[in-house]
């Protein structure tokens, strides 16, 4: 039986699907194309995210924080003072220090009207613990013996260097240089001293009015004495003696 080619053509319409472009509820076209640009998205999201994500942990400084990260950063430690720096005369009168040295104990009542800078600076040695450990390290034969010399000091440090680089103006008075006064050690230039100090175990007239007297020796000349007379060679002490400790308080009253 021949098939007229209309009934083919439609037989052939109604058997062979035509592809259209929907599929469902989403069109053939939209479909590829989402399938195509699928990947792309998710990284593109991907990658967004991961941005995002970036910019919230390291956020970027304002101009502020810039300027205080430059900011060199300040020294927390407050600037130290000595424990007189800046006392009046009135507050060092009445003051003692005590030279606790390995021969025996050396207390000097101050005199601060005669030379105030002078007693100030040494009041400030012997509270600092400057002095602690040093040796008198001269000693001129039944004249004086010579301390002070931080370098000596078993805890040599810059902060001591610094100290012995400091220069005192000069003080003479009228206060004679007798036994037992202390005074302050110099060089020939004026304002040269520094925080070598001697003190007298014999008298010295002609250091009056050239040197600064700025202590009295009111318990422990005796000890003075025998540092005076310990085997020497020249003017330096064979076994340098030390001082162990130096405290300032005020003077006991007699």
């Amino acid at each position: 039986m021949r098939m007229r080619a209309r009934e083919f053509t439609s037989a052939a319409r109604r058997g062979v699907r035509r592809p259209t472009v929907r599929e469902g509820n989403q069109p053939l076209l939209t479909r590829g194309l989402l399938t195509l640009l699928r990947v792309p998205l998710i990284s593109i999201l991907i990658l967004m995210m991961s941005a995002l994500l970036t910019v919230a942990q390291n956020p970027t400084p304002s101009t502020d924080t810039l300027k205080k990260a430059n900011t060199r950063p300040a020294d927390p430690r407050p600037a130290q003072t000595d424990p007189f720096d800046g006392a009046s005369v009135e507050k060092m009168i009445g003051q003692c220090v005590t030279l606790d040295t390995e021969s025996g104990l050396i207390v000097i009542e101050m005199l601060p009207k005669a030379a105030p800078e002078t007693a100030r600076s040494f009041l400030n040695l012997a509270a600092s613990g400057a002095l602690d450990t040093t040796t008198f390290s001269r000693v001129v034969r039944d004249f004086v013996i010579q301390g002070g010399n931080l370098s000596t000091s078993e805890k040599w440090s810059v902060e001591l260097a610094k100290r012995m680089a400091r220069h005192l103006p000069d003080e003479p008075s009228a206060v004679r240089h007798e036994r037992g006064i202390v005074s302050m050690a110099r060089a020939e230039e004026p304002n040269s001293a520094t925080t070598h100090f001697f003190i007298l175990v014999g008298d010295g007239p002609h250091l009056d009015g050239k040197f600064a007297a700025f202590g009295r020796v009111v318990r422990g000349i005796e000890v003075a004495v025998a540092i005076n007379h310990a085997p020497l060679e020249g003017e330096t002490p064979l076994a340098p003696v030390r001082i162990k400790l130096a405290t300032v308080a005020p003077c006991a009253k007699n």
